[in-house]
């Protein structure tokens, strides 16, 4: 009876780590849709409403590791157990990260709010946006079934957002040297591109530790990456 007792007392224990990721990942899924929609309509209350609500996800995020941490203490963990204890710390920190990218879009929406619109931009950033913030839904649906096959989809779909920035960064390009008075809009607009492309890196990470969980292994292939700003010298970013 103590030991059913113990395994019962664990399974409590993994079933809440469980539900505060999936409720990690949804308030970050909700923080990317409403960083993105602020931008595209200049709504400025809102990107404040994003702003202040990254402190739950915080918190979030430090209420998982001290479960985690108090998991692997007591129980003891081991096998497929210690990868699942292990896997959500590294997701919620993917998790965390995503969040203050939202968070600086919208800090970013308050500033472009007052300058004059850069045509089209916002609206590409937002289906930029809206295809991670699909590919994080499907990265926990992937972790909640243990599902690898969806997970190396959704790693396959960070190409597709890769090609989106690129196409973002050369529309910048050509805003900039048609009209220099575009210059600092288009710096701000561009590291908000860049952030939602690493949302979509760190979703694809969440994506590993899926295929780490069920398999035990790391994916051998290398990331695919459709970025081309940091290899091609001719459109890199300058610092």
């Amino acid at each position: 009876m103590s030991n059913q007792h113990i395994a019962s007392a664990f399974d409590r224990d993994l079933e809440t780590i469980q539900a505060r990721i999936m409720k990690m990942g949804g308030l970050v899924e909700r923080a990317i849709s409403d960083a993105a929609r602020s931008l595209e309509t200049r709504d400025e209350e809102l990107a404040e409403e994003v702003r202040g609500r990254d402190k739950a996800i915080d918190i979030l995020e430090e209420e998982i590791n001290e479960e985690a941490a108090r998991v692997i203490a007591l129980r003891a963990p081991t096998a497929g157990d210690l990868r699942l204890v292990l896997s959500v710390i590294k997701i919620s920190a993917n998790l965390e990260r995503i969040g203050d990218y939202a968070k600086n879009m919208a800090k970013r929406t308050s500033i472009l709010a007052q300058m004059s619109p850069v045509n089209g931009s916002p609206a590409a950033l937002r289906r930029m946006a809206r295809e991670v913030e699909a590919m994080l839904k499907d990265v926990l649906d992937a972790y909640i079934q243990r599902d690898i096959n969806l997970a190396h989809e959704v790693m396959q779909r960070d190409q597709d957002v890769d090609q989106m920035y690129n196409a973002i960064f050369r529309e910048f390009l050509t805003f900039m040297m048609e009209d220099p008075r575009n210059i600092t809009a288009c710096m701000h607009l561009h590291f908000i591109a860049k952030n939602t492309e690493r949302m979509g890196d760190h979703v694809t990470s969440i994506a590993e530790q899926v295929i780490y969980l069920v398999s035990g292994a790391m994916p051998d292939d290398p990331r695919p990456k459709g970025d081309q700003t940091s290899t091609n010298p001719s459109i890199a970013p300058t610092s």
